[in-house]
């Protein structure tokens, strides 16, 4: 009787290599274009300047954050909590109309990886040719064309390194340091380490990012229904296939296999849909290359729904379609919240008042009879402009400011002001008495702020 034979099983299939072959098209100039409009931005707001400072600004070390002539604080959290919400509002709206688009077009790793793959091309030629040069053993003219590659790509992910810590670090700053070799650790750290970050996944990793380590891929079908744009194959157009495009009974397609050549994930689209497709549409352009040739009708790859399929429905009635209650919900809910908070930032008061009393001199009677408190009144002013600010206070009879009541503040700064608050003697009973400070603009009294207090009449 023989003995049972071992079996192996791996766990983690060897990584197959993919060449993304090079396409024209309509959606390859769109995602071309994404790529310039995404970076441009990326790469020039630093550079742009708005009230003698930078225009967009974390500085975390002030704990300013400046966007276009606003200053947030840390007081504002909440305006980045209402941000990130609506990102993800907007994420789910997208992805419920028109599938993983975002990821296809606009996320920063296919943007990345089609920069680096544009490079790879350049140098090392077109698909056939990085694979033969791929498979030949190592000679002066493989090394020199990979030196090259990974030099280039070295140097776009250091730019975009230091461009991406140039929005914690005012940008100028950043490079007077680094042409004067004066950049400081901890710029230096993190330079390197989103440099390495985007040398890495835009060259290395690239589509193992989308299919591994990205967790959209895995909950998007949560937000798919049957009347969600993909990318799909018309199999009853298609089949079967035939690499003889007249032969009697024979599908459209002609396996000419462009369409998985194309693909960035290296998936076969022909197969269904699969996680992995992240909706780019370039085996749509390749398939209508190809259909142009053989004189066949465009689409058999195209964005369509699984009913638009089932149905055969037109374009028309695959957009109408769309206006569902899911998308109606998260439209309404996407608008309410940028309604919110463009409105909640317009009417945001610039003023922001913190009073603390003076623990250290209790309520005390004055030389003149008069009863006194000290306090310590930390006023900010979150303001491009400087203010001019009247400090009052309110809340017992007799009670004032005693000492100088106008004082001025820069713009998006912070300031301790030491004030004294006095009240007559019987104005108040003993202990504890509510008091509130106002701190008003002198230009502009409705600019105001107030914040109360607690005033203490001695025993």
């Amino acid at each position: 009787m023989n003995a049972p034979q071992e079996a192996v099983i791996h766990m983690y299939a060897a990584r197959e290599e993919i060449y993304p072959r090079e396409i024209k098209g309509r959606y390859a100039s769109l995602r071309w274009a994404c790529v310039w409009l995404t970076q441009l931005l990326f790469y020039g707001l630093p550079w742009l300047n708005m009230h003698g400072r930078q225009a967009v600004l974390f500085d975390l070390a002030s704990r300013k954050f400046y966007l276009f002539g606003i200053v947030f604080w840390p007081q504002d959290f909440i305006y980045l909590a209402a941000l990130l919400i609506i990102c993800a509002y907007g994420l789910f709206l997208v992805t419920a109309v028109a599938g993983r688009v975002w990821c296809g077009f606009a996320c920063p790793q296919t943007v990345y990886t089609e920069i680096f793959l544009w490079i790879e091309r350049k140098i090392e030629g077109a698909r056939s040719a990085r694979i033969r040069l791929d498979r030949q053993p190592w000679t002066l003219e493989k090394i020199g064309k990979k030196g090259a590659k990974h030099l280039a790509w070295g140097a776009v992910a250091l730019w975009t390194g230091f461009t991406f810590v140039g929005y914690f670090t005012p940008v100028r700053e950043l490079s007077f340091d680094v042409l004067g070799f004066t950049l400081g650790p901890w710029e230096t750290f993190w330079v390197l380490f989103y440099g390495f970050a985007t040398y890495g996944n835009a060259g290395w990793l690239r589509e193992q990012v989308c299919k591994y380590m990205c967790p959209y891929a895995r909950f998007q079908s949560a937000m798919f229904d049957k009347d969600t744009l993909i990318v799909t194959y018309d199999a009853a157009r298609g089949e079967p296939r035939n690499v003889r495009p007249k032969a009697q009974g024979a599908g459209d397609c002609i396996d000419c296999s462009m369409c998985v050549q194309v693909c960035p994930t290296g998936i076969d689209i022909r197969k269904g849909l699969q996680y992995e497709c992240i909706g780019c549409a370039a085996c749509v352009d390749a398939c209508n290359s190809v259909m142009d040739k053989i004189a066949k009708p465009r689409g058999l790859i195209r964005y369509a729904t699984e009913n638009g399929l089932a149905h055969k429905l037109n374009p028309a009635a695959i957009r109408n379609r769309m206006l569902r209650p899911r998308v109606l919900v998260y439209t309404g809910v996407l608008a309410a919240l940028v309604i919110g908070m463009a409105a909640s930032i317009a009417l945001r008061n610039p003023l922001k008042l913190d009073v603390i009393r003076d623990r250290g001199s209790m309520g005390r009677e004055v030389d003149d009879g008069m009863i006194e408190n000290v306090y310590r009144l930390q006023v900010m002013n979150t303001s491009e402009q400087a203010q001019r600010l009247h400090i009052g206070v309110a809340g017992i009879p007799s009670v004032s400011v005693a000492g100088e009541e106008v004082v001025e503040i820069d713009a998006a700064s912070t300031r301790a002001v030491p004030v004294r608050v006095r009240i007559e003697p019987g104005a108040a009973r003993p202990g504890s008495n509510r008091i509130d400070f106002t701190v008003s603009s002198v230009a502009d009294p409705h600019l105001a702020v107030s914040e109360d207090a607690v005033f203490i009449v001695p025993k």
